[in-house]
């Protein structure tokens, strides 16, 4: 970090120190772990912002190099604020705003006042972006506007989630009602936008309607990639007679780290309970066959369990390519 910021940090963390501790000396042995942990925040802040950032500028051009000059929707409030700008005479940027605080406010009642400043700050950006950013219009053709249009509006949602925030209001508001109906955040998302192209296609035409179905799709598959990665990571539990080869395939063969749990088989003849280890590993959805394979050639009949991991923190995934 720059010796000049972390002289900041260190002043910062002693004067909160002496706060504490009126009359009692400081020690550094005090000071350090604060100084990391503001190290610790402030990398993450600027990396957060810059995802945000890059979010809003790669929204910005898929709505006004794309959408915008075309008078085309897309889905959620970007969808609202869209089919409000060619029925009213207000500003998008100002739209932008005015749609997504009631979404907002939500936010900071629900999930927390940092994630609802920040998208407040991510949203405010994209207004002025939207306003004052003159984008080139980069094609006519309806196809092209539809996918490469929501494909960056994808990508700036996606990179927006990244970084802490949302540039949607419409997905506070379907964490929301997913908590108080028996619906996925998916399909109230749905539900939302079947309301918003409804109303888009009486407004407009079914044309646009259609075309801007096609439009959420691409930025709806975008905010996927961009947010859990072409390597999406599957979780595998292997249960086996053969665990001792299944542990050495896995750590020597194939290079994977893998946990060993202690647990029973309750399924027996004698009908009593007996020791099995359960081997855990994690590997990504590209390497599911290879890792098939392999088991099969040592235990056709192991029993594997396999679901999708969302995120991923510490430890060790994997030492070397799998080949």
């Amino acid at each position: 970090m720059n010796p000049f910021l972390s002289k900041i940090l260190v002043d910062i963390a002693r004067k909160r120190l002496e706060k504490k501790q009126v009359n009692e000396p400081v020690s550094k042995k005090q000071i350090i772990p604060l100084v990391r942990k503001f190290e610790v925040e402030v990398s993450h802040a600027i990396k957060e912002y810059i995802f945000i950032l890059i979010g809003v500028f790669s929204a910005g051009f898929g709505l006004k190099g794309f959408l915008l000059p075309n008078n085309f929707i897309d889905g959620g409030a970007t969808g609202i604020s869209l089919l409000l700008e060619n029925i009213t005479t207000l500003n998008l940027g100002v739209l932008l705003i005015l749609v997504n605080a009631p979404f907002l406010f939500l936010a900071s009642r629900t999930i927390g006042k940092k994630f609802a400043l920040r998208s407040i700050c991510a949203i405010a950006l994209l207004a002025i972006v939207v306003h004052f950013v003159n984008y080139p219009t980069i094609t006519e053709d309806k196809l092209l506007i539809a996918i490469f249009g929501g494909f960056f509006l994808g990508l700036g949602i996606g990179m927006s989630m990244r970084g802490g925030s949302v540039i949607d209001g419409t997905e506070v508001l379907a964490i929301f009602l997913s908590r108080k109906l028996s619906l996925t955040i998916g399909d109230v998302l749905f539900l939302i936008n079947i309301l918003i192209f409804s109303v888009g296609a009486y407004v407009l035409s079914i044309e646009v309607a259609l075309y801007a179905i096609l439009t959420y799709l691409s930025a709806a598959k975008t905010v996927d990639f961009v947010v859990d990665g072409v390597e999406e990571y599957i979780g595998v539990t292997i249960i086996s007679n053969e665990h001792v080869a299944l542990r050495y395939m896995l750590t020597k063969k194939l290079g994977r780290a893998c946990t060993i749990y202690a647990g029973k088989g309750g399924y027996g003849q004698s009908g009593e309970s007996y020791d099995k280890d359960i081997i855990y590993t994690i590997i990504t959805r590209l390497e599911m066959a290879k890792l098939q394979t392999e088991i099969d050639k040592i235990d056709k009949n192991a029993f594997i369990v396999m679901g999708v991991v969302k995120d991923l923190k510490g430890g060790m995934i994997k030492k070397k390519p799998l080949k």
